[in-house]
């Protein structure tokens, strides 16, 4: 990325000079090599400033796509979505449309022969992440993707979570799929929506012709550059990388299994990403829980014990029914390509300690209660 932040290839990739004919190859060079690695066509990678804008596009330039073709103003998304696609969802309700909310199973899938149903009354698009991103959990997409193109409906991913960690490329009826690069070890502020035809969506955002007028705006070369780079590694190293991402992941999981009595693996019994760790402990405050482990040294999402009466419980897991008689708290640990197994002793050493010492402070708080 260093030589497009400098003055050596800083052009403006609109620009005919050298300089931006030198910007505008390097961002031919990355389309190529986003689409080499999911197997789509360069011309379909459009570059926009992360996941969340990616999903916005897609959600809501469909919806106004299918208003201004006077197809029905409705998009269908399920309940476990990332918070970008459910607002996006939300917003196309505010401007008159119909959104359509898919239920999950227990293990947080969503089931083909619902999603059939739903579009087969018609929809701008049917969005479906490929893996959650708080429970790791994967879907059927080509099963859902061919569900929406029965029915003559889009189909969108967002695959910020897949890209890398498990096979995914556009071999399925895809008309959509969003990625980011900082999720696979590239730089914040860039991602991609992969849209295959241009005439499914309209542009969110107007003032320039870049990238086929569906995200007009002087392009971020060396972000282009950076995601280009982080996706070619990640999908080249991913058949020996994950496989060791799993083991680690499986031995976090025993272990702390071992030590934390009540713990339970989220989405157990469903096809799971390998890097991503998501539990629950019983009888303990989740904000607590957050800090102790934060000055423990381990890096961790976390929610609110859903009984605290103060933060709302994730929507993934409520939508998977999780409704626990008494307090837990939900916990996400993330691994990647460079995760070793020093990184897992060090947590299996350490979490023990800090649980014992949440538990204690738990207690005493609702002893002072």
């Amino acid at each position: 990325m260093l030589p497009f932040l400098s003055d050596e290839q800083y052009g403006n990739p609109s620009s005919g000079h050298a300089a931006g004919r030198a910007a505008r190859a390097a961002l031919d060079r990355a389309r190529r090599g986003i689409a080499d690695a999911l197997g789509c066509e360069p011309g379909d990678v459009v570059f926009t400033s992360g996941g969340t804008e990616a999903d916005n596009l897609a959600v809501i330039g469909a919806a106004l796509r299918a208003r201004m073709d006077d197809r029905p103003f409705r998009v269908i998304v399920s309940r476990t979505e990332h918070k970008a696609v459910i607002d996006a969802a939300h917003a196309v309700e505010r401007l008159g449309g119909e959104a359509v909310f898919l239920d999950v199973d227990g293990e947080g899938r969503v089931e083909p022969q619902a999603a059939a149903d739903a579009v087969r009354a018609g929809a701008a698009v049917l969005s479906v992440m490929w893996v959650n991103n708080e429970t790791g959990v994967v879907q059927n997409i080509p099963a859902l993707a061919g569900a929406a193109a029965d029915a003559g409906v889009p189909f969108h991913t967002d695959a910020v979570q897949a890209v890398g960690k498990i096979p995914c490329a556009m071999d399925a009826p895809i008309a959509m799929l969003a990625l980011s690069a900082h999720k696979i070890g590239g730089p914040k502020g860039i991602g991609a929506l992969v849209v295959r035809d241009a005439g499914q969506i309209t542009p969110l955002l107007h003032g320039g012709g870049q990238q086929r007028g569906i995200r007009p705006g002087t392009e971020n070369v060396a972000g282009a550059v950076g995601l280009a780079t982080a996706v070619e590694l990640a999908v080249a190293e991913r058949e020996e990388a994950m496989p060791r991402v799993r083991e680690l992941r499986d031995r976090l999981a025993s272990g702390i299994a071992a030590a934390v009595p009540g713990l339970a693996v989220t989405g157990d019994g469903a096809a799971r990403a390998p890097h991503i760790l998501h539990v629950t402990i019983p009888d303990l405050d989740g904000n607590a829980l957050a800090i102790h482990l934060d000055q423990a040294g381990i890096a961790c999402s976390t929610g609110s014990a859903c009984s605290s009466g103060q933060s709302s419980p994730s929507h993934v897991l409520t939508a998977m029914g999780v409704q626990p008689e008494r307090p837990y708290a939900p916990l996400r640990l993330s691994l990647s390509a460079t995760t070793g197994d020093e990184a897992i002793d060090e947590v299996l050493r350490r979490m023990p300690t800090v649980i014992g010492q949440v538990r204690v402070l738990t207690a005493a708080l609702r002893g002072s209660t």
